[in-house]
């Protein structure tokens, strides 16, 4: 179990505490976990989408690891120096979330905006953390773990 500090302006202060515990369980560590989360409106995840994926379009999150090749690995401070902070924080990635689709989407899907904001964080640390969705395995493995996650904030789709 791991220490997750996560930065974003817009998430309630309280809330975020509960999602950095509930984050715990998604990795090892041996020094408290850091990512960033900004919340942008659909012209700024367009142009993020376009200049770093090369794909012109709106979405709904986007991740941007600082790590390579640590999925299912213990983190080690020692191993990733240049990634650590002043504060002995190892900086997992960046994640912009669109928050016009994350309205959207919980508009269609029937639940709350706090639900798929939260969904769509914990989506984004998962791949700073190394998992993908391109081989159905893989999104099997990463829809379990959202959900683990998501059910610890009592944000499950039955009781969003």
């Amino acid at each position: 179990m791991s220490v997750f500090a996560i930065e974003c302006e817009g998430f309630d202060a309280y809330r975020l505490k509960e999602f950095e515990r509930a984050l715990g369980a998604l990795a090892e560590s041996d020094c408290p976990l850091f990512a960033e989360i900004s919340l942008v409106g659909e012209e700024e995840i367009r142009t993020l989408n376009r200049t770093y994926r090369n794909c012109d379009r709106v979405t709904d999150v986007l991740s941007f690891p600082a790590l390579d090749g640590i999925r299912d690995r213990v983190l080690r401070a020692a191993e990733h120096p240049f990634e650590t902070d002043e504060e002995g924080r190892l900086f997992l990635g960046s994640i912009a979330i669109c928050t016009a689709r994350a309205k959207e989407q919980a508009q269609e899907y029937g639940h709350s905006y706090e639900r798929e904001l939260y969904y769509l964080a914990v989506h984004g640390i998962l791949h700073c953390l190394g998992y993908d969705h391109e081989e159905e395995n893989d999104k099997k493995e990463m829809r379990a773990r959202e959900e683990e996650v998501m059910q610890k904030l009592h944000l499950t789709r039955e009781e969003s």
